[in-house]
């Protein structure tokens, strides 16, 4: 409704009626959003900015903010931008109602990902990075022979760990999971037809031991 000096008031008559616990909720709610939405502005402008005394004295809280969830990423663009195609795969070690372990093929979680976003005018934000990033950081935090390198090692193997498990024991219907494995396959991309450049195409592996699940890496759902 419109009054004469031209201001709406269907909305102020409806937060009118509401009760008091009601407006009361609305307004914590809103207090809860900005607040969260004004921590993580700053967090993440602390990660990005030139290093100062504020971004010094904070780097642990900011850093255990951002990593792994929110690192940022440039390989995308010049001067060195990825030129070849990473797919992880896993295997799990199952128990079955017999008591018996088998081992399971190897999943390819990469192409489930792109599968779940081709065609899909508004895919997950999940699906497009969670995996991808997981692994990535992990490379970036364990030398050649898998050791961790600093003190985040640790998670990023706990974090690759966990998505591992999660999306396998969904795909085998909750089946107790022992053990998992991961691999990566890494495949350059060839260079166009006017290139001269020359590239061996044949995928690279990147093997990792078997990882014990325990109950802390399964979803509360599937954890039984």
């Amino acid at each position: 409704m419109e009054t004469d000096d031209g201001h709406d008031r269907t909305g102020e008559r409806a937060a009118a009626e509401l009760s008091f616990p009601a407006r009361l909720a609305i307004a914590v709610g809103a207090t809860v959003v900005a607040f969260a939405t004004a921590v993580h502005l700053v967090m993440m402008f602390l990660h990005v900015a030139p290093t100062n005394t504020i971004s010094k004295q904070h780097a642990a809280a900011v850093d255990g903010y951002v990593y792994p969830e929110f690192e940022q990423n440039w390989k995308f663009f010049a001067p060195n931008p990825l030129q070849q195609n990473v797919a992880v795969q896993a295997r799990a070690e199952l128990r079955g109602p017999d008591g018996r372990t088998t081992t399971t093929p190897w999943t390819d979680l990469s192409a489930q990902d792109g599968a779940a976003i081709r065609h899909n005018p508004l895919p997950s934000h999940t699906r497009q990075n969670e995996l991808r990033r997981a692994w990535d950081f992990y490379t970036s935090t364990h030398d050649t022979a898998e050791h961790p390198i600093g003190l985040r090692g640790n998670l990023s193997e706990q974090y690759v760990r966990r998505i591992v498990a999660a999306r396998l024991v969904a795909a085998h219907d909750g089946q107790p999971l022992l053990r998992v494995q991961v691999r990566s396959v890494t495949t350059l991309i060839a260079p166009p037809p006017w290139s001269d450049e020359k590239v061996d195409t044949k995928p690279g592996y990147r093997l990792l031991g078997w990882w014990t699940v325990t109950g802390a890496d399964l979803p509360e759902a599937n954890n039984r």
